[in-house]
């Protein structure tokens, strides 16, 4: 992000929002602060709560984030007029000093306002994948070549390849607080199940494949509705009520609606059941005893709930600690 320092309102921008201008201000990334440096800019308010110093007085500490990090921050002056222009989840534009306060690098913020829809992009302050989408699609396209029941292939392609399903697909995350919780996230993660059930097939070649591969590319397209996106990364209305697991049968049903219907069911059942065997949706789903797949109706079924809680769990550990 290019810095701006200090930078005063462009003239006949005034709207009635003293102080700072609506012009394009993007300011310097979190990463790039420095002790004693003044500037302008516009981040993500992921933290607001109305404090009260030792002396009594009331102060707003708040913490903004973007692509590259978070930092917290202070308004002691005129804390509540402040904290009338914005709230917690809004894109906000700072003006402020940053500096050290008891090793740690804060802000001194002078004034705060929220950000109207049109003055930024989510893009600026959600983080995102490590990898390229690009590189990222490629290996989609890729594993869904390894589906070669021309069935089950075209469903891939026709879930996958339609709007806006395809757009969503490769911006969307897994999750807003675990693993991969970052734009980009779900494709991220398809690939990396794809990929060990590559694997997996090899070491048990009686796994039905195109099933299982099949299965993993369509198991989280619910969650290409699941999520908003603003300064936060939010769950949708249907997202909240129905799940990734609902929304997901609903996308993938008039796609597979031309496939035997044993072939359709046995489909649905390894995406519904990828949680555990109960379709626990949300949670982990605890495996039935007594049977030799743990109460899943299929090897691939059982197979997909591991990958896919393999990577997941792997994920979250390195992201988050174990």
């Amino acid at each position: 992000m290019e810095a701006a320092s200090n930078r005063p309102p462009e003239q006949g921008t005034d709207t009635g929002k003293p102080g700072l201008a609506t012009v394009p201000a993007r300011g310097p990334a979190v990463a790039e602060l420095r002790p004693g440096q003044q500037f302008e800019g516009d981040y993500a308010c992921v933290r607001k709560d109305r404090m009260t110093a030792r002396n009594g007085s009331p102060y707003l500490a708040v913490e903004l984030r973007d692509r590259t990090g978070s930092i917290a921050g202070r308004v002691f002056r005129e804390p509540d007029r402040v904290a009338a222009r914005f709230e917690r989840g809004d894109a906000v534009r700072v003006r402020a000093k940053a500096d050290r306060f008891r090793g740690e690098l804060q802000l001194e913020i002078d004034d705060v306002r929220a950000l109207d829809d049109g003055e930024y992009s989510p893009q600026d302050f959600l983080p995102a994948a490590y990898r390229s989408v690009e590189e990222l699609d490629g290996f989609l396209e890729h594993l869904t070549r390894e589906v070669y029941d021309p069935g089950l292939r075209g469903v891939v392609e026709r879930v996958l390849g339609a709007e806006p399903v395809a757009t969503e697909f490769r911006r969307a995350p897994c999750t807003r607080g675990g693993h991969h919780a970052y734009l980009g996230g779900l494709v991220e993660h398809t690939v990396a199940v794809g990929t060990l059930a590559l694997e997996l097939c090899q070491l048990h070649p009686r796994l039905d494949s195109d099933l299982l591969m099949a299965a993993i590319l369509l198991h989280d397209v619910g969650k290409t509705r699941e999520f908003t996106y603003g300064a936060e990364i939010a769950l949708s209305e249907e997202g909240r009520l129905l799940g990734h697991l609902a929304i997901g049968a609903e996308i993938i049903g008039p796609a597979a609606s031309s496939l035997e219907p044993e072939r359709r069911l046995a489909l649905m059942n390894c995406v519904l059941s990828h949680h555990g065997p109960d379709g626990a949706g949300r949670g982990g789903g605890s495996a039935r005893g007594g049977s030799p797949r743990g109460g899943f109706a299929s090897p691939e079924a059982a197979a997909l709930y591991r990958l896919n809680a393999l990577d997941a769990q792997v994920k979250d550990a390195l992201e988050h600690g174990v």
